[in-house]
């Protein structure tokens, strides 16, 4: 989840893209006056079948046996649904034995963030929402994101506040959601974002089917800006909820460079699928004088220009008042110390 390990866009930021899952087709978004909170919702703190919890993970057994415990303690009482991406490490088995309640998928190979994908076509609640096996929600955030999205029919995600653990202290990422230049509507709950934390935050259903989860070939790593944008582009929103919590404890298990490589060449790719020509130079050239002039970084870019063929292929910028929102995050992106391609 950390910000810095694919560093993600900063999140203050026509029919179904080429390449997304068409399993994950939905619904056109909600006319704004067809859904009102309901009276009847459940309690913050007690079961609320609003939401479903989803958890992708990868030889992280002793981690996310952890975060299902905590996860099954919630007053929600959420089901949770956990992805395998081919763990070598007997995850499945210690899955199936502490706790059998858990639905669980096997891919057989590492799906990356499409297992997210794959999960919510078994999705029946209206929500749902994404944790990471080093991650998990605190007890009554999600009945109080599902609030949110209850009230507000326009709003496709609630992002959280990340407390890191075990030092109990807020990820330096938190201050930039708080801080976001997106301006949005007065009716949100919270400062309007131009992107999203996917470990972090809970999505409405539709929305993502909508505009057809993650791209496949994105993987992993900085996969959150594109389907914001989608999302964008189809008139949802984004916000911060500040009184919804997710911990996060980083795991030790990780490969950094490897995420970093990854999430540079998503945002390259990114950058030529969805921004205009001069928006697209400018900050490909930014990136090219900013970014560590190692082999890291050079993997990503000649990554990057190995797929330029589908990328040119496929590209479609936004319309102008969207890329008006993508052009305030521009500074936010450059200030960041949150989010380096370090690694």
């Amino acid at each position: 989840m950390t910000p810095a390990d694919g560093a993600p866009p900063s999140p203050g930021g026509p029919g179904g893209p080429p390449g997304r899952d068409p399993a994950l087709r939905g619904p056109a978004p909600e006319d704004p006056a067809a859904r009102r909170p309901d009276p009847g919702a459940p309690d913050r703190w007690g079961p609320d079948r609003r939401v479903t919890v989803v958890v992708i993970t990868r030889d992280r057994r002793s981690e996310l046996l952890r975060t299902l415990d905590l996860l099954a303690d919630l007053p929600e009482r959420p089901e949770v649904i956990v992805v395998d991406n081919a763990s070598r490490d007997g995850t499945a088995d210690a899955v199936r034995a502490a706790h059998p309640q858990v639905r669980l998928l096997q891919p057989g190979r590492n799906t990356g963030a499409v297992g997210r994908n794959l999960a919510v076509r078994h999705v029946t609640t209206p929500y749902v929402a994404f944790c990471d096996d080093d991650s998990w929600w605190a007890p009554g955030s999600l009945s109080a994101a599902a609030g949110h999205l209850d009230a507000h029919p326009g709003l496709a995600g609630v992002v959280a506040r990340i407390v890191v653990e075990p030092e109990g202290t807020e990820d330096p990422v938190v201050e930039e959601l708080r801080t976001s230049p997106v301006r949005g509507p007065a009716w949100l709950p919270g400062p309007a974002l131009g992107s999203f934390l996917a470990a972090a935050t809970c999505l409405r259903v539709t929305a993502f089917r909508e505009a057809g989860g993650f791209d496949p070939r994105l993987w992993l790593g900085g996969e959150e800006e594109l389907l914001a944008t989608d999302l964008a582009v189809r008139g949802w929103w984004l916000a911060f909820a500040e009184e919804v919590t997710i911990h996060h404890a980083p795991s030790r298990a990780r490969d950094a460079t490897g995420r970093r490589v990854d999430g540079l060449r998503n945002t390259l790719w990114y950058t030529w699928l969805r921004r205009p020509l001069p928006a697209a130079l400018r900050r490909t050239w930014y990136l090219a004088r900013s970014v560590p002039r190692d082999a890291a970084s050079a993997r990503a870019f000649a990554r990057a220009l190995a797929g330029l063929g589908w990328v040119v292929a496929e590209r479609r910028p936004v319309p102008a008042h969207i890329e008006r929102r993508l052009a305030t995050l521009e500074r936010a992106q450059r200030e960041s110390t949150a989010r380096q391609y370090v690694g």
